[in-house]
Protein backbone atom coordinates (compact mmCIF):
# COMPACT_ATOMS: atom_id res chain seq x y z
CA UNK A 1 0.00 0.00 0.00
CA UNK A 2 2.79 2.44 0.88
CA UNK A 3 4.20 2.16 -2.63
CA UNK A 4 0.84 3.07 -4.19
CA UNK A 5 0.69 6.35 -2.27
CA UNK A 6 4.36 7.10 -2.86
CA UNK A 7 3.77 6.61 -6.59
CA UNK A 8 1.13 9.32 -6.33
CA UNK A 9 3.62 11.59 -4.56
CA UNK A 10 6.10 10.87 -7.36
CA UNK A 11 3.48 11.93 -9.91
CA UNK A 12 3.21 15.23 -8.05
CA UNK A 13 7.00 15.57 -8.05
CA UNK A 14 6.99 15.01 -11.79
CA UNK A 15 4.50 17.87 -12.19
CA UNK A 16 6.93 20.11 -10.32
CA UNK A 17 9.83 19.02 -12.52
CA UNK A 18 7.82 19.76 -15.67
CA UNK A 19 7.51 23.41 -14.61
CA UNK A 20 11.16 23.60 -13.50
CA UNK A 21 10.41 23.42 -9.78
CA UNK A 22 12.45 21.19 -7.46
CA UNK A 23 10.67 17.85 -7.92
CA UNK A 24 9.14 17.16 -4.54
CA UNK A 25 5.63 15.79 -4.26
CA UNK A 26 3.34 15.04 -1.33
CA UNK A 27 0.03 13.33 -0.72
CA UNK A 28 -2.01 13.11 2.47
CA UNK A 29 -4.02 9.96 3.09
CA UNK A 30 -6.84 9.45 5.56
CA UNK A 31 -8.74 6.19 5.95
CA UNK A 32 -7.19 4.84 2.74
CA UNK A 33 -8.20 7.86 0.61
CA UNK A 34 -5.98 10.63 -0.73
CA UNK A 35 -7.49 13.86 0.62
CA UNK A 36 -4.75 16.25 -0.56
CA UNK A 37 -1.90 16.32 -3.03
CA UNK A 38 0.64 18.98 -3.93
CA UNK A 39 4.05 19.67 -5.40
CA UNK A 40 6.64 22.38 -4.93
CA UNK A 41 5.64 25.80 -6.26
CA UNK A 42 8.23 28.15 -4.75
CA UNK A 43 9.52 29.51 -8.07
CA UNK A 44 6.05 29.73 -9.61
CA UNK A 45 4.40 31.44 -6.64
CA UNK A 46 7.48 33.47 -5.59
CA UNK A 47 6.65 32.25 -2.07
CA UNK A 48 9.36 30.55 0.02
CA UNK A 49 6.71 28.58 1.96
CA UNK A 50 5.21 26.93 -1.14
CA UNK A 51 6.73 23.54 -0.40
CA UNK A 52 4.78 20.42 -1.36
CA UNK A 53 4.21 19.44 2.28
CA UNK A 54 2.91 22.87 3.32
CA UNK A 55 0.56 23.07 0.34
CA UNK A 56 -0.75 19.55 0.98
CA UNK A 57 -1.29 20.31 4.69
CA UNK A 58 -3.27 23.44 3.78
CA UNK A 59 -5.46 21.47 1.35
CA UNK A 60 -6.05 18.65 3.85
CA UNK A 61 -7.02 21.18 6.53
CA UNK A 62 -9.57 22.67 4.15
CA UNK A 63 -10.99 19.22 3.33
CA UNK A 64 -11.28 18.25 7.00
CA UNK A 65 -12.41 21.67 8.19
CA UNK A 66 -9.71 22.09 10.82
CA UNK A 67 -5.99 22.24 11.47
CA UNK A 68 -5.66 18.93 13.33
CA UNK A 69 -4.73 16.22 10.83
CA UNK A 70 -4.89 13.31 13.26
CA UNK A 71 -5.60 10.06 11.49
CA UNK A 72 -3.64 11.25 8.45
CA UNK A 73 -0.48 9.96 6.81
CA UNK A 74 1.77 12.22 4.74
CA UNK A 75 3.78 10.68 1.90
CA UNK A 76 6.60 12.86 0.61
CA UNK A 77 9.27 12.05 -1.97
CA UNK A 78 12.11 13.84 -0.12
CA UNK A 79 12.83 14.29 3.59
CA UNK A 80 11.16 17.47 4.84
CA UNK A 81 13.07 20.64 5.69
CA UNK A 82 12.80 22.26 9.17
CA UNK A 83 9.80 24.41 8.16
CA UNK A 84 7.87 21.44 6.81
CA UNK A 85 8.86 19.15 9.68
CA UNK A 86 7.54 21.78 12.09
CA UNK A 87 4.26 22.04 10.17
CA UNK A 88 3.93 18.24 10.15
CA UNK A 89 4.38 18.12 13.92
CA UNK A 90 2.07 21.08 14.58
CA UNK A 91 -0.69 19.68 12.35
CA UNK A 92 -0.64 16.43 14.35
CA UNK A 93 -0.09 14.16 11.36
CA UNK A 94 0.13 10.57 12.63
CA UNK A 95 2.61 9.09 10.17
CA UNK A 96 5.20 10.48 7.76
CA UNK A 97 6.42 8.27 4.92
CA UNK A 98 9.60 9.50 3.22
CA UNK A 99 11.01 8.41 -0.12
CA UNK A 100 14.61 9.61 0.06
CA UNK A 101 16.60 11.46 2.70
CA UNK A 102 18.12 14.93 2.30
CA UNK A 103 21.53 14.94 4.00
CA UNK A 104 22.03 18.68 3.38
CA UNK A 105 18.65 20.01 4.49
CA UNK A 106 16.52 17.31 6.06
CA UNK A 107 14.95 17.77 9.48
CA UNK A 108 13.57 14.25 9.97
CA UNK A 109 16.79 12.44 10.78
CA UNK A 110 19.51 13.83 8.52
CA UNK A 111 20.51 17.07 10.27
CA UNK A 112 18.01 17.00 13.11
CA UNK A 113 14.74 15.22 13.82
CA UNK A 114 11.88 17.54 14.68
CA UNK A 115 8.95 15.15 14.28
CA UNK A 116 10.26 12.40 16.56
CA UNK A 117 11.72 14.69 19.25
CA UNK A 118 10.06 13.76 22.54
CA UNK A 119 10.58 17.26 23.92
CA UNK A 120 7.65 18.40 21.76
CA UNK A 121 4.07 17.59 22.73
CA UNK A 122 3.42 15.56 19.56
CA UNK A 123 5.54 13.00 17.76
CA UNK A 124 4.94 11.63 14.30
CA UNK A 125 5.77 8.05 13.35
CA UNK A 126 8.30 8.01 10.50
CA UNK A 127 8.85 5.39 7.81
CA UNK A 128 11.87 6.02 5.58
CA UNK A 129 13.07 4.63 2.27
CA UNK A 130 9.82 3.83 0.46
CA UNK A 131 10.67 3.84 -3.26
CA UNK A 132 13.97 5.45 -2.28
CA UNK A 133 15.71 4.80 -5.58
CA UNK A 134 12.94 6.35 -7.70
CA UNK A 135 12.69 9.42 -5.46
CA UNK A 136 16.47 9.96 -5.35
CA UNK A 137 16.85 9.46 -9.09
CA UNK A 138 14.27 12.13 -9.88
CA UNK A 139 16.13 14.65 -7.71
CA UNK A 140 19.52 13.74 -9.21
CA UNK A 141 18.21 14.05 -12.76
CA UNK A 142 16.63 17.43 -12.04
CA UNK A 143 19.82 18.92 -10.59
CA UNK A 144 21.98 17.35 -13.31
CA UNK A 145 19.84 19.06 -15.98
CA UNK A 146 19.89 22.32 -14.02
CA UNK A 147 23.71 22.30 -13.87
CA UNK A 148 23.95 21.60 -17.62
CA UNK A 149 21.73 24.61 -18.42
CA UNK A 150 23.99 26.86 -16.38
Amino acid sequence: MKEIYMQQALLEAKKAMEIEEVPIGAVIVRKGEIIARAHNLRETSKDPTSHAEILAIRKASEVLGGWRLTGCDLYVTVEPCPMCAGAIMLSRIDRLVIGTMDPKGGAVGSILNIVEDERFNHQTEVIRGIMQEECATMMKEFFRKLRKRK
